[in-house]
């Protein structure tokens, strides 16, 4: 009787062994292809999000210059039309993250500025300049620099940097709800990100 019972010990504690190692094993597979289904929606996720604008301006510009010290003065002139389109763009792919298989986590390590990039279009009308101070090539760069540096403030000033940063939030959101639907955490500048309302007060 003794023997049957030590038989049917032996027996369980061989059962439970297996179960407890095919459990470990499926965890495993499990853990693998969610961190293969996360590593895989990044690199769908990481695409050019992409906010487009357009700007007009009108700049006069002017430019005196003294002759002889103050004897004689020279001036030149032009009305300059602007018309430019502008892009604020934010290149997923260059996402720095870290995949925590053990502990199921993922941290965002670092997320890209974003890249403004004006395209402008001059139109030059009612050109005034003379012999003595003509129109010249650094004349126009001045022109181009100083119209840059005014676009820069009115995107500065627009709704544009906004709605780059609600398209940006938008796709980060979407980082959230994958790893929560399996049961991961999301983490991004040392804090976890526990609801989407939590991704749109990050300091990005």
């Amino acid at each position: 009787m003794r023997n049957i019972l030590f038989g049917v010990v032996i027996t369980l504690v061989i059962l439970f062994t297996f179960k407890y190692c095919g459990d470990q094993r499926e965890d495993k597979v499990e853990l693998k292809e969610s961190s293969a289904l996360i590593q895989e929606s990044l690199k769908n996720v990481g695409k050019l999000v992409v906010t487009e604008g357009h700007f007009s301006q009108v700049f006069n510009y002017n430019n005196s210059k003294e002759i002889f010290g103050h004897y004689l003065t020279s001036n030149k002139k032009a009305l300059v039309v602007v018309n430019a389109d502008v892009t604020i763009a934010y290149d997923l792919s260059k996402i720095e993250y870290k995949i925590d298989e053990e502990n199921k986590i993922l941290t965002i390590l670092n997320i890209p500025k974003e890249e403004i990039k004006i395209s402008p279009d001059f139109e030059y009308y009612d050109i005034q300049a003379d012999f003595l101070n003509p129109f010249e090539a650094k004349d126009y760069n001045a022109i181009k620099e100083t119209v840059n540096n005014q676009l820069m403030k009115k995107i500065e000033a627009s709704e544009l940097k906004t709605n780059s940063k609600n398209r940006l939030i938008s796709e980060l959101s979407k980082f959230y709800i994958l790893t929560n639907s399996l049961g991961w955490t999301l983490q991004y500048n040392q804090m976890s990100i526990t609801s989407q309302e939590t991704i749109k007060g990050l300091k990005l």
